[in-house]
């Protein structure tokens, strides 16, 4: 099963931890886990590499961890682009999860 945990703040998704296998397929045919992957990583990318904004991130063997940086004052505008990555990514994350019910799962937690 993979989980993600996508992490809140005042209604605000600031971050996300995804880990496990799906589990769907023998290992190289696994779509489920393979769509996760593939999306994780365009996020985490795209935070990172494109908006360049500094986030916290963790890779494990079977986890990512990112985290956008917190300034205590109202978000630039790299931030909300940033806070719109990880909606995609939730988005999109939720839409295979009803494809893949068995496989995927999703929590909210405020922080």
């Amino acid at each position: 099963m993979i989980t993600a945990e996508f992490y809140l703040q005042e209604e605000k998704l600031i971050g996300f931890s995804v880990r496990g296998h799906a589990g769907f397929a023998d290992l190289g045919r696994d779509i489920a886990c393979a769509s996760v992957t593939s999306a994780v990583e365009m996020a985490a990318n795209g935070i990172t590499e494109i908006l360049k904004i500094p986030a916290a991130v963790e890779l494990f063997e079977n986890e990512v961890k990112l985290l956008l940086p917190q300034s205590g004052k109202e978000p630039g505008e790299s931030s909300r682009e940033g806070f719109a990555f990880i909606q995609a990514l939730r988005l999109h994350l939720e839409l295979l999860a009803r494809e893949f019910p068995e496989n995927i799962r999703i929590i909210d937690l405020e922080v």
